[in-house]
């Protein structure tokens, strides 16, 4: 097995992570959202130099790797903060669009995404008069701004009545105005007989897909010159990856957070914790998870945003907070999100011309980050850029002093990730905090302290650690199929069907069915919503005890595992006192500044422990550690934070 890259791209950082056998390196490059292809390179080309002393060897070490798998937290950003292709939506007249608004969560939506740009076709029509009111509902939508328009209907027969209605637009309007506003059917991406579900999906899926596409098979293409070995894998939100064109947009929705998900039950399973309730601190959201006993809980039909889809999805929370989220004031109090400035302008304090205040020129300015280190010293941070910010944004609206502002922003930020935690899940005794991504470790003891956690684990590769996480995933196809046929021969037959399309599409992975697990699980849905999941294998007959009115779904998946990396063992650290690399001027609050010790992860050896305060710093990730606190390094060198 050769060398393995894994990406995580998100909207301010973007992160690199690669095994070479036993050796692990990584690297983050700054988010360039005018063109992904940018950042991508920039950190491949860091890579290249960090394990060959030359970023012009990018070509040597693309040829290296076995697999590129990708992942990214666009889509997760795009609809946090609403940012995407005006949709319009195409219905059979009469249809209710309240059924599409039943939530808040879906008249929100609904009204972002959508809004006034919806038509009517009637299917009571025939011939050229069918045609003609079609085109006119095409033509109103656009005329309304739509960029990209879903055909959703109602009907038992949606599925060959909507290809009806495609043919007919693509026989009346010209392929290059279809080409810019291109018509898309919700019953091609599934044939969930829900209307509400069926539509929100291809909704979703069409707002995700602009972006995507574009970057993505750019990337692809840019790496086949370059003599890459296989296609680009996309890391999908169901735990897996495939190549671009077999991974549908919304799967990539979510897929970061779900690959430090994957990161966090790996470390569940070698450290024996019971629950882990883990929280990612990127550059737009902060993403929220749980494993208990090992299970990261998982959906079958998730919600995006709390809107209900087709498509199973882990549990995963997405907070609109951040390192580089907007904080602001009106005067009267503190809002943190859902706004980020990315890293294009980024924070203030990156003196690339941003004016908002975030939690990264709080942290500047309380002395915690030092601008010789931050971000491995490749940026160079401005400390007036910072206080002038949030003098005009923060302070001067309060009417309160700069350091007031500093521990308001500080106490608000913090609040918003434990308000997240706390109605995410419960947290008891048996319950570990793990915080990961960019900020994370940022004010773990405080974000613990908030919630009632007296435990915390920072990964050592936590600043890349859904990079990471993405090691652990499998190459597979996943088939889901509602059966109408509920007998033995309409089971055979759907299993038969969906054996055929894995071994294609695993085919143009360069992947033998032959080398793959499959997997094949039946799930009931019954009337009153609820879901039993059965395994069964491709012989097994249909399950006797089904109610004739429970909806059936069939999950076929073939994958093949990839190995990842093997952790160190943890138990047995003889402790030691820690290596202090040296001292920081930390204003601990109001004001009060306190010189503390600095600790270098990369310099610690397992068993080093120290008691807060102190600093924790790694080239790319940085955190303080309260009073009251004990820091240990375990022997995976990964940072394990107790309450005293």
């Amino acid at each position: 097995m050769g060398r393995l890259i894994n990406i995580d791209n998100g909207g301010t950082l973007t992160d690199f992570c690669a095994f070479d056998g036993e050796q692990v390196f990584h690297t983050k490059s700054l988010t360039t959202p005018f063109d992904l292809s940018k950042c991508f390179f920039d950190g491949l080309k860091k890579l290249a130099k960090s394990m060959y002393g030359d970023e012009a060897k990018v070509g040597e070490l693309l040829q290296s790797t076995d697999y590129i798998r990708y992942s990214t937290t666009q889509g997760t950003n795009a609809l946090v903060e609403r940012k995407g292709p005006r949709l319009g939506l195409l219905v059979a007249k009469g249809t209710d669009p309240g059924l599409l608004q039943v939530t808040d969560a879906e008249k929100s939506l609904y009204k972002d995404i959508v809004g006034g740009r919806v038509a009517e076709v009637d299917l009571d029509l025939t011939g050229a008069d069918l045609e003609l009111d079609l085109m006119r509902a095409v033509n109103r939508t656009v005329g309304e701004g739509a960029s990209r328009i879903v055909l959703s209907l109602t009907q038992d027969d949606f599925q060959s009545t909507e290809n009806k209605l495609n043919r007919i637009i693509g026989r009346k309007f010209p392929s290059h105005l279809l080409g810019v506003v291109p018509v898309l059917s919700a019953g091609g991406l599934s044939d969930d007989t829900d209307f509400a579900r069926r539509t929100w999906s291809a909704l979703l899926n069409a707002f995700l897909h602009p972006a995507m596409e574009r970057f993505l098979y750019s990337a692809d293409h840019r790496l086949k010159d370059l003599k890459t070995r296989n296609p680009l894998l996309i890391f999908r939100n169901d735990g897996g990856a495939a190549r671009v064109a077999k991974t549908m947009a919304i799967k990539s929705y979510s897929s970061g957070p779900r690959g430090g998900m994957e990161g966090v039950r790996a470390l569940a399973a070698h450290y024996g914790y019971k629950k882990i309730l883990s929280y990612d601190v990127g550059g737009t959201t902060t993403d929220i998870g749980v494993v208990v006993d090992g299970q990261l809980a998982q959906h079958s039909q998730g919600t995006v945003e709390g809107v209900k889809v087709n498509f199973p999805l882990a549990e995963i929370f997405s907070a609109g907070v951040g390192g580089s989220s907007v904080i602001t004031s009106d005067g009267e109090s503190i809002t943190v999100g859902p706004e980020s400035v990315g890293a294009a302008p980024g924070p203030a304090c990156f003196g690339l011309g941003g004016k908002q205040a975030t939690i990264t020129d709080v942290f500047l300015l309380m002395g915690v980050l030092d601008p010789g280190t931050y971000f491995g010293g490749e940026l160079s941070l401005d400390s007036a850029r910072a206080a002038d910010v949030i003098e005009k944004n923060v302070a001067g609206p309060l009417g309160v002093s700069l350091d007031e502002a500093l521990d308001l922003m500080f106490a608000a930020w913090v609040r918003k990730i434990a308000d997240g935690l706390r109605q995410f899940s419960t947290i008891d005794d048996d319950t570990t905090i793990a915080g990961f991504g960019g900020a994370g470790a940022l004010a773990a003891t405080r974000i613990a302290d908030a919630c009632g956690a007296r435990r915390v684990i920072i990964p050592a590769l936590g600043a890349v650690f859904s990079a990471f996480g993405i090691g652990f995933s499998p190459i597979s196809q996943v088939y889901r199929m509602n059966l109408a046929d509920k007998s033995s021969a309409g089971i055979a037959a759907v299993i038969s069907d969906a054996r055929s399309r894995a071994e294609k599409d695993l085919f143009a992975e360069g992947i033998d069915i032959a080398e793959c697990d499959i997997r094949i699980s039946l799930s009931r849905i019954a009337g009153d919503g609820l879901e039993e999941v059965i395994e069964i294998n491709e012989n097994s007959g249909f399950p006797s005890d089904f109610h004739e009115d429970d909806k059936a779904v069939l999950v076929y998946e073939a994958r093949k595992n990839i190995r990842g990396l093997k952790m160190a063992e943890v138990g047995n650290e003889t402790a030691r006192e820690p290596v202090i690399n040296s001292k920081r001027r930390v204003n601990t609050g109001a004001g009060n500044f306190k010189e503390i010790p600095v600790v270098r992860v990369e310099e610690q050896q397992p068993g080093a422990v120290a008691d807060g305060p102190l600093i924790i710093e790694e080239s790319f990730f940085t955190g303080l550690v309260d009073e009251g606190w004990t820091l240990s390094v375990s022997g995976n060198r990964d940072l394990i934070l107790e309450k005293r």
